[in-house]
């Protein structure tokens, strides 16, 4: 698998709140502990549910989407192939039908992938949805203008390398076939047993061709779900929807569609949104946020309430902050080196940098805690709690460094407690302790991205941090050590530069395989190998914590995306 565009590696640290893709780790539905003060009622249909948002839903287009698991709002008005599994804890890491009658068939090979669509399927306006629309809806999303979408696509339907979409190519992807209306086929270069996790994504919206507009499709695009757009301001500041009236349930049993009317708004300040979903005073009684986590003094806060207590959720996502090294610039092409900066890291202080114990779980492994990436537990520089200086010490004597050595630690300005500045003096005030200096090196937002994602000016020593595209150890694995996956001219986010023979295959092995409990521990002992060569170091994975106005019910946090899932909820 090539990992997508700089757009995701910006969606991986940017900000907690910009989670289209927010995700969960090994905690199951005891972690989902939001009530609202009807959250044991049984829910109702009706009334109207105010999404309270940071981000506006810009890109409203399911070509231009990057999305995991087809997003929270996305997915309330298309519906894919393949949808995540809307359940707490664990069982929502799993992969289900939506459209399809079935999460897809493969050859033997896991080359050729047949999908059947349900009877009864009908757009917005009441006109049948085909297996057509669905081929043109992914051919849109190749169409440069209608850029940003997950790129897998690309990657894996043979031919569409070079492919410039319908509006330049009017003959279409004859890696796609639709031999009548209810079947589709996808013929890929190579096997991908996780094709099913990838049908989620937007690009595998239907899209009628003779509704496309174009760029200005997002505007009004046709819904194939539950709602309807009636309003979308402002590129996506605020967003109205209505029930769609020709979606059916028996068609769909994954999204409840409670209430009857949906008002996104955006734009909003973080420390507003909190203010208004705790008070809850008039509409925001029944109101949520998609994109907005308590930040520590705001938890603090609402700890010590008993009521407003009641009203947090807790969810994980498949998500890692990690110290990445560049073995090509020295002294970190010595593995010793590296081998001591993992044993004097002090999680402790990291995790008090990123906001306390509550919003943040010390790492030791790549891969995210939960069974589904195929976690397994190990920990091969044990630094314990507050780091190793004395191993850290030996080791560095061994690699030459007897009195200690100085360094520089690039890191992100932005205050996003990941790879911002409190975390990167928490490091440096660990190796201290074992004798290695630390200079800093900030550096603005996007400067920084486009520093340590290029393989010409990637740094020795910086903070970086990965999330998955779906619940799996692929979209983890591959985009940071795949060695067919560096780029020399552009977003490259294998930034060890790590191209080894065994792991390439390895990865190749995984990939074919279509029983995904059997890949998942492939995933998880391909983590341990390449973790010995500490070309990262794992430092936490994040928690969310959300409020809900006290007018919901049905609070849905699943291991998929770790943020109440909006298709649950009711106001009634």
């Amino acid at each position: 698998m090539r990992q997508p565009s700089v757009n995701n590696a910006r969606a991986a640290y940017v900000s907690l709140a910009l989670v289209v893709a927010a995700g969960a780790a090994a905690c199951g539905p005891k972690d989902n502990d939001a009530n609202g003060s009807g959250g044991d009622s049984t829910p109702h249909k009706g009334g109207t549910l105010t999404v309270l948002n940071s981000a506006p839903q810009s890109n409203f287009d399911p070509a231009r989407l990057y999305t995991s698991g087809g997003g929270n709002v996305p997915s309330l008005v298309f519906r894919t192939l393949t949808t995540r599994n809307r359940e707490n804890g664990a069982a929502g890491t799993k992969v289900v039908p939506d459209l399809a009658t079935d999460t897809g068939r493969p050859d033997k090979n896991a080359t050729v992938w047949t999908y059947t669509l349900k009877t009864g399927l009908k757009y917005e306006d009441g006109t049948p949805i085909t297996s057509a629309d669905i081929k043109y809806g992914i051919e849109r999303s190749f169409a440069p203008e209608l850029s940003g979408g997950a790129p897998y696509l690309r990657d894996w339907l043979v031919g569409a390398a070079d492919y410039q979409g319908p509006y330049k190519d009017k003959k279409g992807l004859s890696a796609i076939e639709t031999p009548d209306d209810r079947t589709i086929v996808f013929h890929l270069d190579k096997p991908e047993g996780e094709f099913p996790y990838l049908a989620t994504q937007t690009q595998f919206a239907p899209v009628p061709k003779d509704k496309d507009t174009g760029t200005r499709y997002e505007q009004h695009p046709v819904s194939s779900g539950p709602y309807k757009v009636v309003k979308n301001e402002n590129d996506g500041e605020h967003i109205v929807l209505e029930r769609n009236t020709h979606w059916s349930a028996a068609t769909d049993p994954e999204r409840k569609a409670y209430p009857d009317t949906i008002d996104v708004k955006s734009g909003l300040d973080s420390s507003v949104i909190n203010q208004r979903l705790s008070a809850s005073q008039g509409t925001d009684a029944a109101a949520v946020t998609t994109d907005t986590n308590l930040g520590p003094a705001e938890l603090a806060k609402v700890t010590g309430d008993k009521e407003l207590a009641s009203r947090v959720g807790t969810g994980h996502f498949g998500y890692t902050n990690y110290i990445a090294f560049n073995p090509k610039v020295k002294p970190f092409d010595n593995p010793k080196v590296r081998q001591a900066i993992s044993y004097a890291v002090d999680r402790s202080s990291v995790i008090n940098a990123a906001g306390g114990s509550a919003l943040a779980e010390a790492a030791t492994t790549f891969l995210p805690n939960q069974k589904s990436f195929g976690f397994t537990g190990y920990d091969l520089f044990p630094a314990g709690a507050t780091g190793n200086a004395a191993k850290a010490k030996e080791l560095l004597k061994e690699a030459g460094y007897p009195n200690g050595l100085t360094v520089t630690l690039t890191h992100n300005n932005a205050q996003n407690f990941r790879t911002s500045p409190e975390i990167a003096t928490a490091v440096q005030d660990a190796l201290k302790k074992a004798g290695i200096t630390v200079k800093l090196q900030g550096l603005e937002d996007n400067n920084y991205s486009d520093t340590v994602y290029n393989v010409k000016t990637e740094p020795g020593f910086f903070l970086s941090a990965w999330g998955a595209d779906w619940p799996s150890g692929g979209p983890f694995l591959a985009p940071i050590f795949d060695g067919r996956q560096i780029v020399k001219d552009g977003a490259n986010f294998n930034t060890a530069q790590l191209d080894a023979t065994s792991v390439n295959e390895e990865i190749d092995a995984i990939n074919k395989l279509t029983d995904l409990d059997a890949a998942a521990e492939r995933w998880g002992a391909l983590d341990e190998k390449i973790g010995a060569q500490a070309l990262t170091v794992p430092l936490f994975h994040p928690v969310y914590k959300r409020l809900v106005g006290k007018g919901i019910r049905n609070v849905v946090i699943s291991d998929w995306t770790g943020v109440l899932d909006i298709s649950q909820v009711a106001v009634k």
